[in-house]
């Protein structure tokens, strides 16, 4: 039987320190250079860190193998502090193929990322680091306009602190996104519409556990493959985090990937669930506002009749901002997490 690995927190940033920025997935920074540029500079200006770039972050095509050797490099260096990932993409499950576990092990450090960094983060909870599922600088740090607030503070108290904190519902909430190619110096803020909250389902018991999931189309991937899926007693009293992408699966597809989830068994060990807001908008799908509701409606009931089936009673909190969306939360990955339903509050440990 394989073991949850022991879990332990990184180092916390200081302000002035350098922050590695790579793209193990897609060098969007190549194509969009300019959004990334404003990310950067709120890195500096907004948080008080310094950026430093690697050979691949703007390389567009890089292999596998030479993204491998840029979070080599990031990690090793000890003047870096942090990594964090530009944009997701699509194929860094080929990179974790070509990553030197032991280097890695001997220079923990956090990284940020989410989406297609699942993979990254997936890894490292493997080699017992804690990692942080948000942060991107061609999306949230890109913002036009401004960085959302809600935003701004998490990432800065997941760069600079370790502590318990509780997090809260936004009051606002948006996914509707402009285009990169068009965005300029005076693009004003996305559209925003007021938060719905978070929503409680399961028993009213307050539990606690260290994080552990991400992008469900990413968890899909490694359920097919198998090489990073531990044996289900190593995922006992976590809490699984779990978003949906731009690609906006449907229900179906979300209840499928958990009830695979479910029969490996990995379901049956959990302590709560986080599930976050799915982003309903896209340029390919752009759903007017009921019907964006009811997809989100629908998303929610595919993840509570699998876990109904599963998992009966766990605590379960729908609608939390940590996804595609905006504004972003940035959570602990294997750090732990209290779900507390009586108090209907949500704590977690940076």
């Amino acid at each position: 039987m394989v073991l949850r690995p022991v879990l332990s927190h990184t180092h916390h940033v200081h302000p002035g320190e350098k922050v590695a920025i790579l793209s193990p997935s897609w060098a969007g920074p190549a194509a969009f250079p300019r959004v990334h540029e404003l990310g950067l500079r709120r890195l500096r200006e907004q948080l008080g860190v310094e950026p430093v770039e690697y050979p691949t972050t703007r390389r567009l095509g890089a292999t596998p193998q030479e993204r491998a050797a840029d979070i080599h490099a990031a990690f090793a260096d000890p003047e870096v502090r942090a990594v964090m990932a530009s944009i997701g993409g699509s194929d860094q499950l080929l990179v974790l193929n070509h990553l030197d576990a032991d280097l890695i092990r001997a220079n923990p450090k956090p990284f940020f990322g989410y989406s297609d960094n699942t993979n990254l983060l997936i890894y490292l909870w493997n080699l017992g680091i804690v990692g942080y599922h948000g942060g991107s600088t061609l999306v949230h740090l890109g913002r036009p306009g401004a960085m959302h607030p809600v935003t701004l503070e998490s990432l800065r108290t997941a760069l600079f602190e370790r502590k318990p904190v509780d997090i809260a519902p936004s009051p606002d909430f948006g996914d509707e996104n402009g285009r990169w190619e068009e965005q300029v110096e005076s693009t004003p803020e996305p559209p925003m519409r007021p938060g719905s909250g978070w929503r409680w389902h399961g028993e009213e018991r307050r539990v606690v556990g260290p994080s552990w999931g991400g992008c469900l189309e990413i968890l899909d991937m490694h359920l097919r493959s198998g090489r990073h899926i531990l044996d289900p007693a190593a995922y006992r009293g976590c809490v699984l985090l779990l978003e949906t992408s731009e690609e906006m699966p449907s229900a179906e597809y979300v209840y499928r990937v958990l009830m695979g989830m479910g029969e490996r068994g990995m379901l049956g060990e959990l302590a709560g669930v986080l599930v976050a807001a799915p982003k309903a908008w896209s340029f390919e799908r752009p759903l007017d506002l009921p019907a964006r509701e009811a997809y989100t409606r629908e998303q929610e009931a595919a993840v509570l009749r699998a876990m109904g089936e599963y998992r009966p009673g766990v605590p379960i909190v729908t609608g939390v901002e940590f996804g595609h969306t905006d504004p972003q939360l940035v959570l602990p990955y294997g750090g732990e997490i209290t779900i507390d339903p009586a108090q209907r509050r949500l704590t977690v440990a940076y």
